[in-house]
């Protein structure tokens, strides 16, 4: 099956691969936002998208109580694959703040029963204006802190939450390149820290997501898939485009229009033969409330066709 093919017979099942979504594909950045639906919208839009598990997002977008929030899931018979945040793990300074933050993302995490939390390196670029906030490298120095404070965060949600760390690279920030990305990875204790693989990103950064999968399996805990338009992709290289710039031009698209090849991704982390949730992955900020619902049925109708199905229990590595 080709990555842009929409028919065709179905692939048999990719048995270690769990599907799920994300508030991303909804157009939801920010905790709070007049941009984005409301919650309640949100979930009842999974739901009915044929969706049965759903990362948290950013904390605060859904209730923080973990009673209300497993309500809010249950009544929709969803279920959470993991928590997201985002950290300056470069910054030592900033360590007690940030540890704050994360234990909050953390226990709600783990109080739904999940065992991820996804965590974004902050963009050196505002997510807004795209200004520059910070130089886009980093001194030698500064990435050694990154790499113990990634170890030493990734052993406090292990013990503290049974939450395992997945570092996710990202457009706009110190982890994005495939050197950076495996330069981290060689920096950081395999057994505290996983990779969160975003194939938009990877690809966004100039890395190559096949050979990443193939050399560092045992590294992956998590991935988020998305594809981008060569184009736009191409334009954000050659002006040096702030991301948001770039998703407000439609770098990202849905599946399977795009690059990388999604159900080569797919056919390449089966053979890790490991269970691992795979979140099916649209940026989409800012977008009108209605678009979200039609992509993501047919993103998921997609998937399913790649073999890709939700899981009934547990079992998703953890």
């Amino acid at each position: 099956m080709t990555a842009n093919d929409h028919g065709g017979p179905a692939r048999a099942p990719a048995a270690g691969l769990c599907l799920a979504t994300s508030p991303d594909s909804w157009g939801i950045w920010f905790s709070e936002d007049d941009q984005q639906m409301p919650y309640s919208r949100f979930l009842d839009e999974v739901a009915a998208a044929g969706y049965e598990w759903v990362e948290l997002g950013p904390y605060g977008y859904l209730p923080t109580d973990p009673e209300a929030l497993r309500g809010e899931l249950a009544r929709r018979g969803l279920r959470a694959s993991g928590g997201l945040a985002s950290a300056a793990l470069h910054r030592p300074d900033d360590w007690d703040q940030m540890l704050g933050v994360i234990r909050d993302v953390a226990s709600l995490t783990a109080a739904m029963g999940a065992h991820h939390l996804v965590l974004i390196p902050p963009s050196f670029r505002d997510l807004k204006s795209g200004a520059y906030t910070e130089s886009p490298e980093l001194t030698g120095r500064q990435r050694a802190a990154m790499y113990s404070a990634a170890n030493q965060l990734g052993r406090i949600l292990l013990d503290d939450y049974g939450v395992r760390l997945c570092v996710h690279p990202h457009a706009d920030s110190h982890i994005e390149t495939q050197r950076e990305i495996e330069d981290f990875l060689a920096g950081t204790d395999p057994g505290l820290v996983w990779l969160c693989l975003d194939t938009g990103h990877v690809a966004y950064g100039g890395g190559d997501n096949i050979d990443l999968i193939r050399r560092f399996g045992d590294r992956m805990g998590y991935v988020h898939l998305k594809q981008l338009n060569p184009e736009v992709l191409r334009q954000a290289r050659e002006r040096s485009l702030p991301f948001i710039e770039a998703v407000k031009r439609g770098v990202v698209v849905e599946l399977p229009a795009g690059i990388p090849d999604a159900a080569a991704v797919i056919a390449e982390l089966d053979l890790l033969g490991v269970p691992m949730f795979v979140i099916a992955e649209q940026d989409l900020y800012p977008c009108s409330p209605d678009i979200p619902l039609p992509i993501a049925v047919r993103t998921r109708e997609y998937l399913n066709r790649c073999g890709m199905r939700a899981w009934p229990g547990k079992g998703v590595r953890a």
